[in-house]
C-alpha cells in the first residue's frame, strides 16, 4: 500500500496503479487535442487572420490575467469539494468547447476576426483555470509522494512522444496546403474538440474516494500562514523570477520564427517535434536525477540551460540550425516542467495543498501576463537581439536565485534544529 489516506482508508497499490493508467490515457487524449491547436494558434493568427505583434503577445498573456481573476474563487470552491473528479470533468468540457467556437472564426468580418480569436483564447482560460487547479489537486491526492517523480517522468515521456507524433503528422499534412487558407486550421480545431471528448471519458474513469472537508480546516490561498512557510516562500520568490525570464521570450520565439525566419506551418511543426523528441529522451533522466540529487540542485542547472536558448536562437535563421536549437532547449524544458511542479508539491503542506497551488498559480498568472508584454515592448523599442539577450540574462540570474534558495533553506533547517534541541534541553 502507498500511505495516502482519505476517510482513514488507504489507496491500495492496485488503485494507485489503476489511476496512473487512466491518467496517462486521459493525458494522451489531452495531448492530441492540444497538439492540434496550441502549436498552430500563432501561425493561424499571423498567416490567416493577419494578427499584429501586440495581438500575438496577448495570445500568451491574456489567458494569464483572466486565470488570475478566476484563481481565488476556484481555490475557495475546490477546497470545499468532497469529490474533485466530478468538478474537473465539468470544467474540462467547458474549456474544450471553445475549440469548437474557433472553427467559425474565419466566417467573421476580417477586421474583427483576429481580436475575437484573441478573446476566445483568453476566455478559454476562465474555465481552464478551474480545470487546471482541480486536476492538480485531484492528481496530488491520487498519486502519493513516493510515486510522483517516477510517475510524472513516465507520464510526461509518453505524452511528449504522442504530441511529437501528432505535430509531425499535422506538419506533413499541411506541407502542400496554402498557408493562408483557413480550412486546414478549422479542421484541426474540430478534430481537437472530438479528442477532448475522449479526454473527458478517461478522466471520468479515475477512482476517487470522497474527502469530508470541514470549514475550520479551510485555508485561504492568501493566508499569512502560507507565506510564513519558509520553503514555500523561498521557492515562490525564485520560481516567479525564473518564470518571468522564461515567459518573456515566448512571444519572441514565435515572432522570430515566423516573421524573421519566414517559417511555414510545416517548419513550425518540425521545430516543435525536435523540441519534443529531446523532452522524450530526457524526462526519465530528470526523474532519475531528482531522486538521486534534489529538486533544488537541478533547478540551478535548468536555469543555466534555459538561459542559453534565447541568445542561441538569434544567431541564425537557417532552418537546420533552428531545428537543432529547439532540440537543445527541449532537454531543459522537460526538466523545467517536471522539477518545478514537483518542487511546488514538495514545499506545500499536504493538508492545504490546493491553497498553495492556487497561491502560486495566482502570482504566476500576474508574471505570465506581464512577461510577454515586456518582451514585445523591448522588441518594438529596441530590437529582437536586445530583447532576446535580456531574456537570457534574466534566466541566467534565476540560477543565482535558486543557489540562494538552497543555502537559505539549509540554514533555516539548521537553525530550527538547534532551536528544537534548546527547547528539549530546558
Amino acid at each position: 500500500m502507498y500511505g495516502k489516506k482519505e476517510n482513514n482508508l488507504p489507496y491500495t497499490s492496485t488503485t494507485v496503479k489503476y489511476n496512473e493508467i487512466q491518467s496517462i490515457r486521459n493525458g494522451a487524449a489531452s495531448t492530441v487535442a492540444l497538439s492540434l491547436t496550441n502549436n498552430f494558434f500563432t501561425v493561424f493568427a499571423i498567416l490567416v487572420l493577419g494578427a499584429t505583434d501586440y495581438q500575438i503577445s496577448l495570445i500568451s498573456s491574456l489567458p494569464s490575467i483572466i486565470g488570475m481573476c478566476a484563481m481565488l474563487p476556484a481555490a475557495i470552491y475546490i477546497n470545499r469539494l468532497e469529490r474533485k473528479k466530478e468538478f474537473t470533468v465539468y470544467t474540462l468540457f467547458l474549456t474544450r468547447i471553445f475549440l469548437l467556437f474557433m472553427v467559425f472564426i474565419p466566417f467573421i468580418k476580417p477586421s474583427l476576426s483576429s481580436w475575437i480569436f484573441v478573446a476566445l483564447i483568453g476566455l478559454m482560460n476562465l474555465p481552464g483555470t478551474f480545470l487546471n487547479l482541480g486536476w492538480q489537486a485531484l492528481i496530488g491526492d491520487l498519486i502519493p509522494d513516493n510515486r510522483r517523480n517516477t510517475f510524472f517522468g513516465k507520464r510526461n515521456k509518453y505524452l511528449t512522444f504522442i504530441g511529437m507524433v501528432v505535430t509531425l503528422l499535422v506538419g506533413f499534412c499541411m506541407r502542400g496546403v496554402n498557408s493562408k487558407s483557413a480550412f486546414p486550421y478549422q479542421a484541426l480545431f474540430f478534430i481537437a474538440f472530438l479528442f477532448s471528448l475522449v479526454e473527458l471519458y478517461y478522466l471520468k474513469l479515475h477512482k476517487e474516494k470522497p474527502v469530508k472537508t470541514e470549514k475550520s480546516n479551510y485555508q485561504s490561498p492568501f493566508s499569512k500562514r502560507i507565506f510564513k512557510n519558509k520553503p514555500y516562500a523561498a521557492f515562490l520568490i525564485c520560481g516567479l523570477f525564473f518564470n518571468f525570464g522564461w515567459q518573456m521570450a515566448w512571444s519572441l520565439f514565435s515572432i522570430y520564427q515566423i516573421r524573421y525566419a519566414h517559417a511555414t506551418a510545416f517548419w513550425i511543426s518540425l521545430f516543435t517535434v525536435s523540441n519534443q523528441i529531446s523532452q522524450i529522451v530526457s524526462y526519465p533522466w530528470w526523474a532519475k536525477m531528482a531522486d538521486k540529487w534534489s529538486n533544488r540542485t537541478l533547478l540551478v542547472w535548468i536555469s543555466i540551460g534555459m538561459a542559453l536558448a534565447p541568445v542561441l536562437n538569434i544567431l541564425s535563421i537557417n532552418y537546420g540550425y533552428l531545428l537543432f536549437i529547439n532540440f537543445f532547449s527541449g532537454f531543459f524544458v522537460s526538466g523545467t516542467v517536471l522539477i518545478l511542479f514537483n518542487s511546488l508539491l514538495e514545499v506545500s503542506e499536504e493538508e492545504h495543498r490546493t491553497s498553495y497551488i492556487a497561491n502560486y498559480n495566482f502570482l504566476l498568472s500576474i508574471v505570465a501576463f506581464i512577461a510577454p508584454q515586456v518582451g514585445v515592448y523591448l522588441l518594438e523599442t529596441f530590437s529582437m537581439n536586445t530583447s532576446m539577450v535580456l531574456s537570457t540574462i534574466c534566466r541566467g540570474l534565476s540560477a543565482l536565485f535558486f543557489i540562494w534558495m538552497g543555502w537559505y533553506l539549509k540554514t533555516s533547517k539548521e537553525q530550527m534544529k538547534e532551536y528544537n534541541q534548546q527547547i528539549n534541553n530546558m
